[in-house]
């Protein structure tokens, strides 16, 4: 018989959003008339920009002539796409970046999980808390660490706690770590950091001989000019930083899957024997053996969110989103509640009031205003107390989820 990864059967519950899902649709069935506000995944509800539309539409229609059809593609992507994002998303910040050390992916939560296939095991790696769960569940199902502590902690692997103290941004680290991963604007706290904590990872990366995992799948959100949209404005970070990016949030592509990730031709590993390696070579044998690309249409589409009609479209949903983000911020601030995020970034960061844990603030949200919002503890250990919602709503709902709130929490 078959034997199964044991390795998987370390996780000690559920993926974080199908428990949500679970306990959504039990209320659901028992109280089939109630109107269900969802705050909770983060789901993009707008549509797709029209240049975006138009350029998807026109792919396809490329597909159904035999002058413009397209079969395979390059696995790491078409050239004109990864120009396009050079040129328009990563010039105006002052980096260079050759179309080598870019690749076009089905989603940053792919890239994120696949890109430890190309680091030995023995690494050792640094998340904070709370994290973006992909971070943590994919070394565990790798066979990184060993079991789970009672505080859910497993062993083999750097916690960093981010806490209300530090501005949950995390502490380097009090000794060697060879990966260190960072999300900044930060998911789930909503936080930013500004170049002065990037330049201490930066530094500290070198130092070390380690690898920062940046995942800037937030940075079209970032409203403040004084802050980074990408580790490379830090000097030195393209010697020691793999960047992620997303279509997702950006560009409203939850459906439609489209990613990015930057692997500079100078950040190195060491092979076993102690030569020094690049990367970015180990990332292009494994595109190329395991991927065939993110198709034609979508590529086309992911281009027209760079032409000047296609971002200024895209850029008005953004807008949207972060308009709700204030309604939600301003409107609990005045209810009481303690808030951190909402300003450049599209999730706000609650502390749970009357010492909740964050479940039974789910399901006293749930239960009493119909609102579903993230358990922060579903992010870590150290997100217990503390509650995410979403800025991808309806604006009615969205300020009516406020209202219901601030009824129910007078």
């Amino acid at each position: 018989m078959a034997q199964i990864n044991d390795n998987y059967l370390k996780l000690k519950a559920g993926y974080l959003f199908p428990e949500i899902g679970r306990r959504v649709r039990a209320f659901a069935a028992e109280n089939p008339t109630a109107k269900v506000i969802r705050l909770g995944i983060g789901d993009v509800t707008r549509p797709l920009a029209p240049a975006v539309i138009k350029a998807f539409h026109d792919a396809v229609d490329d597909l159904a002539g035999i002058d413009h059809f397209a079969g395979y593609g390059p696995e790491q992507g078409y050239d004109w796409l990864i120009n396009a994002i050079i040129e328009k998303s990563y010039k105006p910040l002052g980096v260079e970046l050759k179309t080598e050390e870019m690749f076009i992916s089905d989603g940053s939560k792919c890239d994120c999980a696949n890109i430890l296939d190309i680091f030995a095991l023995e690494n050792v790696v640094a998340i904070g808390d709370p994290v973006y769960p992909v971070y943590n569940d994919t070394n565990v199902m790798i066979g990184r660490t060993g079991e789970a502590d009672e505080k859910g902690y497993y062993e083999n692997i750097v916690y960093l706690p981010c806490t209300e103290e530090n501005g949950f941004i995390p502490a380097l680290p009090t000794g060697k770590v060879d990966i260190i991963y960072l999300c900044f604007p930060n998911n789930p706290t909503g936080t930013v950091a500004g170049r002065e904590e990037l330049t201490k990872w930066v530094e500290y990366a070198l130092a070390n001989d380690a690898v920062i995992f940046f995942d800037a799948a937030y940075e079209a959100f970032i409203t403040d000019p004084e802050i980074p949209h990408s580790i490379y404005e830090i000097e030195g970070a393209k010697q020691c930083a793999i960047e992620f990016r997303s279509f997702s949030k950006t560009a409203g592509f939850t459906g439609v899957r489209c990613g990015l990730v930057v692997v500079p031709e100078g950040v190195m590993g060491t092979t076993g024997t102690g030569e020094r390696y690049s990367f970015n070579k180990l990332w292009l044998r494994r595109t190329t053996t395991k991927f065939n690309g993110a198709s034609y249409p979508v590529q086309r589409a992911a281009a027209a969110v760079y032409s000047e009609e296609g971002w200024a479209q895209t850029k008005e949903v953004i807008d949207y989103y972060m308009e709700n983000a204030r309604i939600i911020r301003e409107g609990l601030q005045e209810a009481g509640f303690t808030i951190f995020g909402g300003m450049n970034a599209p999730y706000i960061w609650l502390k749970t009031p009357g010492g909740l844990t964050s479940w039974e603030f789910f399901d006293k949200l749930l239960n009493e205003c119909n609102v579903v919002g993230t358990p922060g503890s579903g992010f870590g250990p150290s997100g217990e107390g503390y509650f995410r919602l979403s800025a991808f709503g309806h604006r009615e709902n969205v300020v009516e989820a406020v209202e219901r709130i601030r009824k129910n929490f007078k």
